[in-house]
């Protein structure tokens, strides 16, 4: 015992210390071996979570609905808003895919680790160059006070934060800006390969919100005549005027997928509204969709499209449309969608008038497809870019 006294204990007092932190780490428990649970009461001391709620903060996250409180801490909750967003305005959204959980779990483990917040939430957060763009300048306008400029810029952080979300697995993905009226083309790591301008639809006929994906590429497609178009526009020029139709190239289709002729039809005893056919536009150059199309999968009849009026992608008044997208590149797109070379550049210059019959190119890999209404955008250079609010909707709610 008389090491435990006086110059003994003294001596010995380092390795009593060293010895009671052994016995302290041994029974400390391995993060990697934690339950999520277990994982969740670590990280939800309040010390540990305000860290990430600042960071979350910076990355323009609205964090009240993450707010720290003693009963419940809403973490798990707050890493995925960090590393995958929250649904957009969308009007259409084909399936909502459900977050990495395995990555979430990794997180939470890399954070009680005592890993810096900053690498962790950075390694869960998207890797697209844009999104690491918008995030500087979010930052920056927050600095300056502007803080409707800022909460335009959050609203594109969170779309990027969806598309992390919802291309997971795809080799690229597309994404339409109809209040910029342009289409870029990203892959996996959300590097931009392709762009050009789009026309997108007027402010009487909007381009919907929609989150889907590309199902197949059509050449020399038909151009059935949407059920508004026709009303409004194509049966009172071909009841008024005979040579319309045929003018126009277009056909009256009935309920069994067969033509019929115009002048078997009693235009006088119809009406637009209880017209029983269709209208359907003959393939070619002249044809509204141009010679190719871009099926995407949705119920509004909405998809990407070559034009016979390409002259319009030199205007920057490009809000031109029914509300279908065009595309000004449309051989280039549907060769990176379909990732070979599906058309040879020449595709575009066959004669306005010839007639091929539609064909189908189903694609092999889900390509995913957004349209959204984004205020705020970066180019390739890292420069911030505002869009005019074509159709009014005011700030968005992000």
């Amino acid at each position: 015992m008389q090491i435990l006294s006086g110059v003994g204990r003294s001596k010995y007092t380092p390795l009593l210390i060293l010895f009671a932190l052994a016995i302290f780490q041994s029974c400390k428990k391995d993060p990697d071996t934690m339950t999520n649970q277990e994982l969740y009461k670590a990280l939800s001391k309040e010390k540990n979570y305000s860290k990430i709620l600042d960071f979350a903060r910076d990355a323009g996250i609205d964090t009240t609905k993450f707010a720290y409180t003693e009963k419940n801490t809403p973490v798990f909750a707050l890493l995925e808003e960090v590393g995958f967003g929250h649904k957009p305005d969308l009007r259409y959204t084909e399936k909502k895919i459900q977050a990495d959980t395995v990555v979430l779990r990794a997180a939470a483990v890399q954070l009680v680790k005592g890993n810096s917040v900053e690498e962790v939430m950075e390694q869960l957060e998207p890797v697209f160059p844009v999104y690491n763009n918008l995030k500087v300048h979010y930052k920056r306008l927050l600095s300056e006070n502007k803080k409707d400029s800022a909460a335009v810029v959050a609203n594109s952080l969170n779309a990027y934060r969806w598309i992390h979300r919802q291309s997971k697995g795809s080799p690229r993905f597309v994404m339409v800006n109809i209040r910029g009226a342009y289409l870029t083309a990203m892959d996996s790591a959300g590097k931009n390969v392709l762009s050009m301008r789009t026309v997108v639809g007027k402010q009487d006929t909007q381009t919907p919100t929609i989150d889907t994906y590309a199902t197949s590429i059509v050449t020399h497609p038909y151009w059935n005549v949407p059920k508004s178009i026709a009303i409004k526009e194509i049966f009172p020029k071909a009841a008024s005027d005979p040579e319309y139709l045929s003018r126009n190239r277009i056909e009256i289709i009935d309920t069994k997928g067969e033509a019929v002729n115009p002048e078997d039809v009693d235009w006088e005893e119809l009406t637009a509204e209880k017209f029983p056919y269709r209208f359907r536009q003959e393939t070619g150059g002249d044809n509204s969709l141009g010679l190719l199309k871009v099926e995407i999968k949705n119920p509004l009849a909405i998809y990407l499209h070559d034009t016979n009026a390409r002259y319009l992608f030199k205007s920057n008044q490009r809000w031109r449309s029914h509300g279908c997208v065009r595309v000004q590149h449309p051989t280039e797109l549907a060769n990176y969608m379909a990732g070979t070379k599906l058309l040879d550049n020449d595709f575009l210059t066959e004669p306005d008038t010839v007639s091929i019959p539609p064909k189908w190119h189903k694609l092999k890999a889900r390509i995913p497809v957004f349209l959204f209404y984004l205020g705020a955008d970066c180019n390739e250079k890292g420069d911030l870019l505002y869009f005019a609010d074509v159709y009014k909707r005011g700030l968005p709610k992000v």
